[in-house]
């Protein structure tokens, strides 16, 4: 049974601010003054090329190329902050800890003790400033721009993360502060909205989650998130060698692709496969009921039917099947 998502919430998300994340999450600090190049033989993204305030949206590979996990890198200068999918976070902090070897590199879970909190919307900047002191005025702010700030005289981050297709914010704090903070901001303007909002609003924004969209299975190319988590220019790491094969010599061309569809009828379940006449070419990986745009889902599709406008058929729960479009999908910069 798919849950319908409350109007107040989505024009939240839409028109005003709205409290709420698209999935748990936790960080890991990574400090020491070799911290950046540590990193920087790990991860798909140019670490080093960071500067205190500014951060990036990166991914651990294996050396097939494929996904451990994604994360928000950002650099404070005093430490880098990994933000994780919560499910890779422990497994994340352990791998990380068995590669140093000569690096001058401490490496500490904030489980239990840093939370961020969401916060999406148009008015979610101005919200975020009435309820915080000594942060600048965020309005303008680039992706993965971050500083300190204070909230009711204890330090806390915020970072701009745009996921929804709406400007977006994570402020991180004392886990023991965190439902202050939100009530603060729902006195200031904000809504905590359900789980069914924040869903249908990320699928039409076409904004893939770890563990959800992107698996243990998956290459970067496949998900689309190659312009913002891989940098073309950095030097070697984990995994590159399958990812440069694949750009140089393929061309870039991959056997599926995720996509944005639209459905003609009910929700499909996750992991409904997906028809082009009697052939099978893919699944899905996400899917809601969007009061804008009625059923949409994501989907891995093989990669001779990825064109906008091409027409599928998605099996529904019932074994019939509905009829399915494939939409554009906007690659948003977040993560």
């Amino acid at each position: 049974m798919v849950s319908t998502v409350p109007h107040e919430d989505y024009r939240h998300i839409r028109e005003e601010a709205a409290i709420g994340a698209i999935a748990p999450r936790h960080q890991i600090a990574v400090a020491g003054p070799d911290r950046a190049t540590y990193l920087q033989g790990l991860l798909t993204n140019d670490i080093p090329a960071l500067t205190p305030g500014s951060g990036c949206y990166s991914a651990w590979l294996t050396p097939q190329g494929r996904m451990l996990t994604d994360m928000h890198v950002l650099e404070s200068g005093g430490m880098i902050l990994l933000d994780v999918p919560a499910e890779t976070a422990g497994a994340t902090r352990d791998r990380l800890e068995q590669f140093i070897f000569t690096e001058n590199v401490q490496v500490e879970s904030l489980v239990g003790k840093l939370s961020g909190v969401w916060i999406h919307g148009p008015k979610a900047p101005d919200t975020v400033g009435r309820v915080l002191s000594d942060a600048p005025a965020i309005t303008s702010w680039h992706d993965y721009q971050h500083t300190p700030a204070q909230f009711r005289e204890q330090p806390v981050s915020v970072a701009r993360i745009d996921q929804l297709g709406v400007p977006g914010f994570c402020i991180y704090l004392e886990q023991s502060s965190e439902r202050a903070l939100i009530a603060a901001l729902v006195e200031a303007g904000a809504r905590e909205v359900s789980p069914e909002a924040i869903e249908a609003a990320r699928i039409e924004a076409g904004y893939p989650v770890f563990g959800v969209d992107m698996t243990d299975d998956t290459i970067p190319l496949e998900a689309g998130i190659e312009e913002r988590a891989i940098s073309m220019s950095k030097g070697c790491y984990v995994g590159q060698e399958v990812i440069i094969r694949v750009l140089h010599r393929g061309h870039g061309r991959v056997a599926r692709k995720l996509v944005n569809l639209r459905i003609d009828g009910a929700v499909p379940a996750r992991g409904a496969r997906l028809f082009a006449g009697d052939r099978d070419v893919g699944f899905v990986t996400s899917a809601a009921a969007s009061p804008r745009l009625g059923a949409i889902a994501m989907g891995y599709v093989h990669r001779d039917f990825l064109a906008p406008g091409t027409t599928l058929e998605a099996e529904m729960r019932d074994g019939s099947r509905a009829q399915g479009t494939v939409t554009e999908r906007v690659i948003l910069s977040g993560a």
